[in-house]
């Protein structure tokens, strides 16, 4: 059948084929099927959903589009995280490193940020000289320096998915579950994993609002992953506030170098080692969650996985010497005492990409010096001479978000629970 066929049928529809996939995607990446055809059929999937056979059909064929990491027949287990975006997830850079101290290897593609949710690529890139591109021959020596590395995805890699991606920002289809597990995953299979834990966002910080939603993702990801033969397991936690202190990009990264040395918030520690622990569990490198737990919490404590961090920055030619510099800080008040009771994770995200901390296209600059410290959590008690946040930023812009920025913070006189930071699980295990 031809493209526009295809197209018809699933607009209609229609239930596509695995050979009826894998034609589309061949065309697309020759050239066959053209950008506006792709953006249809991806408007058409966004529309009428995709089944399981059919998300593991386009995951499988995005993947064979391009090639896979190399990897030795005798080497440890490979294992890798990936979060579905959020303001102030800085996991990954801490993640990576210390699963690396537990005898692991972590091949980390990841990818840039747009729009409210910030890139781990772009974080990574406060640090000078600090480099995500290199070939696929280059990465079985940065896993020998270092047991682990954060790159970005090479044209090699899932190059389907690649130009399907800058599609699916312009036609508004990013939400889409089964063009973001065919997204995912692609790439992920790609770095050829024995594991992976998927952390998906729920909440007004998140692309899933609800928690309906977001568990109709996590299952996804699972079933699809485990049609590939790479086993998976989703926690679905709160996005409903930013995950720790620090929004921004050099600002995550020296939090996340607190929390490697043993400190930095309680939720990003914690979610680091709950995840770290499923990962380890996966691999069989701990018995059960309670030991992968104790076995992260350890390295995180000695300064090992901190050690690792540096290592792999050096690998990939970066200079760390201390915490990056930030913007001046302008404190935001809150409007008046009581409790916190909800926070605008979306204003506060375009806001700081308003100050140039964030892109609106894919070819913006970032100020990596900008970002915000938020002081309080949901369920805290302030006053009204207690600086909610403190915001690194300059220019006239600094002064023209702070209105939004101080209506972000909802305060209200009666007490407010504090919200749970893992809000369900999802997993599967492949015999």
């Amino acid at each position: 059948m031809l493209p526009a066929s295809l197209i018809a049928k699933k607009r209609d529809g229609g239930r596509l084929s695995e050979e009826e996939i894998q034609s589309l995607v061949d065309g697309f990446v020759r050239g066959d099927v053209a950008d506006y055809q792709m953006a249809a059929l991806a408007m058409a999937i966004c529309l009428r959903g995709m089944d399981a056979e059919e998300t593991a059909a386009l995951t499988m064929a995005m993947l064979h589009s391009g090639q896979c990491l190399p990897r030795p027949d005798n080497g440890p287990p490979r294992v890798d995280k990936h979060s579905t975006g959020g303001l102030g997830d800085k996991i990954s850079l801490i993640l990576a490193p210390l699963l690396a101290t537990c005898g692991v290897q972590v091949p980390m593609i990841s990818g840039r940020g747009l729009g409210i949710t910030g890139g781990t690529l772009d974080k990574l890139e406060s640090i000078p000289g600090y480099s995500v591109q290199f070939e696929l021959r280059e990465t079985p020596s940065l896993l020998q320096r270092a047991g682990c590395f954060i790159i970005g995805a090479s044209l090699q890699i899932a190059p389907a998915d690649r130009r399907l991606y800058a599609l699916r920002d312009v036609t508004g289809t990013v939400e889409s579950v089964a063009l973001i597990t065919a997204s995912i995953l692609s790439k992920k299979l790609a770095a050829s994993l024995d594991a992976l834990v998927m952390d998906v966002k729920c909440g007004n910080g998140a692309f899933m609002h609800s928690l309906d939603r977001a568990q109709e993702l996590a299952a996804s990801l699972v079933s699809t992953g485990q049609a590939a033969g790479l086993p998976v397991r989703a926690l679905i936690t709160d996005m409903e506030q930013p995950l720790g202190r620090a929004v921004g990009n050099a600002i995550e990264v020296n939090e996340s170098l607190d929390v490697l040395a043993g400190g930095g918030p309680t939720e990003v520690r914690e979610l680091t080692l709950q995840l770290a622990a499923e990962a380890l569990v996966m691999t069989g490198i701990s018995a059960d969650v309670q030991a992968g737990y104790a076995l992260s919490a350890k390295h995180l404590d000695d300064g090992s996985a901190r050690e690792r961090f540096e290592q792999m920055v050096v690998a990939q030619r970066g200079t760390l010497r201390g915490p990056l510099p930030l913007h001046h800080a302008r404190p935001i008040y809150p409007q008046q005492a009581g409790t916190l009771a909800a926070i605008d994770c979306r204003a506060i995200g375009e806001s700081i990409v308003a100050l140039g901390g964030g892109r609106r296209q894919v070819g913006d600059n970032i100020d990596h010096r900008v970002g915000l410290d938020v002081r309080a959590r949901i369920g805290d008690m302030v006053a009204a001479d207690q600086p909610l946040a403190f915001l690194h930023c300059s220019g006239d812009a600094c002064g023209q978000v702070m209105p939004r920025l101080t209506a972000a913070f909802q305060i209200r006189d009666e007490a407010v629970e504090p919200r749970p930071l893992v809000l369900a699980t999802n997993s599967s295990e492949l015999p």
